[in-house]
């Protein structure tokens, strides 16, 4: 069995299983968190099974993040919260529990107890410039993104046939010399 079948996110997004939906496109879904930090805790998701985010292609990412701030927007406004966190956990080392990628949008209120804060870390000058050396070098591609494959426009009704014997803008465009 593959990872796809595994996933418990792809069998909501199958309507495999069921979830608290909250928004849904052809793309992407965004439902309440199964495991909430706290109320109002969302995530937003491809319906396409990704692991990573270096495997999501870029549009998709694009699409994905309009949609989390327009909830976060929704969150801000129905649930009061005075500021938002969002949160990808991208591989086990960084406390991705699922296989499957999702943004994380956590509704957040003065004193409620969440602390995301860090003691920072002293480097010397020589680590600095050795990372920001590599981290340039490696970045230099950045602005070549992937872009979304067009696909052709389906139409669910049948063209009729114009009589040109009762249309008159046919009539008025026959006159044009």
């Amino acid at each position: 069995m593959n990872q796809k079948n595994n996933c418990e996110f792809c069998q909501i997004v199958n309507k495999e299983k069921d979830a608290k939906k909250i928004f849904e496109d052809e793309k992407a879904l965004a439902i309440l968190s199964p495991n909430p930090c706290c109320a109002g805790h969302i995530l937003v998701m491809p319906k396409e099974h990704f692991s990573i985010i270096e495997q999501v292609p870029d549009y998709l990412i694009a699409h994905l993040s309009k949609i989390t701030n327009k909830i976060s927007i929704a969150i801000f406004e129905v649930l009061q919260a005075k500021g938002t966190n969002m949160l990808i956990q991208n591989g086990v080392a960084a406390g991705q529990k699922s296989n499957h990628f999702m943004i994380h949008i956590i509704p957040r209120k003065e004193n409620d107890g969440f602390d995301f804060q860090w003691q920072p870390k002293q480097l010397n000058e020589e680590q600095m410039s050795t990372i920001e050396l590599k981290l340039k070098e490696e970045t230099k591609g950045i602005g070549d993104f992937e872009k979304e494959e067009k696909k052709p426009v389906m139409l669910d009704k049948k063209i009729e046939k114009i009589d040109k014997e009762e249309n008159y803008l046919v009539k008025q465009l026959n006159r044009i010399p």
